[in-house]
């Protein structure tokens, strides 16, 4: 896995070929599957008026934005943080078309479809029938609606986060103890096998060499069978000499 960029929006409506403009927009950077913490989030003057069914959705009202910059002004700021990472989005063309959209009018490259991961596309071929909002896969997967009482960017960019770590078996990974590969089999019969990358922020080891060597002597006493401890780059017969 890679560095990838979690993207939400809030707009004056649904479609920016029809005069709907973009007023918000979150972004979540993460790194195999895990947020690092850096994040990106403006509120942008649309240049027009907000809706009253627009502002039901997601609280921004026209004095929210009237002072703040328009999205040329911020257009620059967010191609810097988004890079070259592919960008991640419950629905992604309706976030695409807008941020293209804006990218357009003010003279940027577009993004392209090439670049976007779709979680509702993933949610659907996982849960085929479902309900696969972002609310329904929120309490699916047992993450906290709490702080999301309107919509909001960058609250749905940290929930959809959670999710798109959820619809990747991300926890899996985290909780692994090892970059081996753990084989499976399929049910055809077929042997499978993923490889986990490297935990992105190493633990720190916590323990002391008294108690490491304690440990291990305890080991080489007790166990007659050291292949496991091998596995994970404990040599207990060379350790414990």
């Amino acid at each position: 896995m890679a560095r990838e960029i979690v993207l939400d929006t809030e707009t004056t409506g649904f479609d920016p070929k029809t005069g709907d403009r973009l007023i918000e927009v979150g972004c979540i950077e993460i790194q195999d599957l895990l947020p690092t913490g850096r994040t990106f989030h403006r509120f942008v003057n649309p240049e027009r008026t907000i809706p009253p069914d627009a502002i039901r959705v997601h609280g921004i009202t026209d004095d929210k934005v009237k002072d703040a910059p328009k999205f040329h002004q911020i257009a620059d700021d967010l191609i810097e943080f988004i890079g070259d990472a592919p960008m991640i989005a419950h629905n992604a063309a309706f976030d695409r078309n807008f941020i293209d959209f804006e990218y357009k009018l003010c003279g940027r490259p577009i993004t392209g479809e090439a670049r976007w991961i779709d979680t509702l596309k993933l949610a659907q071929a996982r849960f085929p029938g479902m309900p696969n909002s972002l609310d329904a896969l929120c309490k699916r997967f047992k993450v906290s609606l709490v702080e999301r009482t309107l919509h909001g960017a960058l609250i749905d960019a940290r929930l959809l986060a959670e999710v798109y770590l959820e619809l990747r078996g991300g926890k899996e990974r985290v909780l692994d103890l090892s970059a081996a590969p753990v084989a499976g089999r399929s049910a055809a019969g077929i042997t499978q096998t993923a490889v986990y990358g490297a935990r992105p922020q190493p633990l720190t080891l916590r323990s002391t060499p008294e108690e490491q060597a304690a440990h291990i002597a305890f080991l080489a006493q007790t166990l007659k069978d050291h292949s496991l401890w091998d596995s994970y780059g404990v040599k207990i017969a060379e350790d414990a000499a």
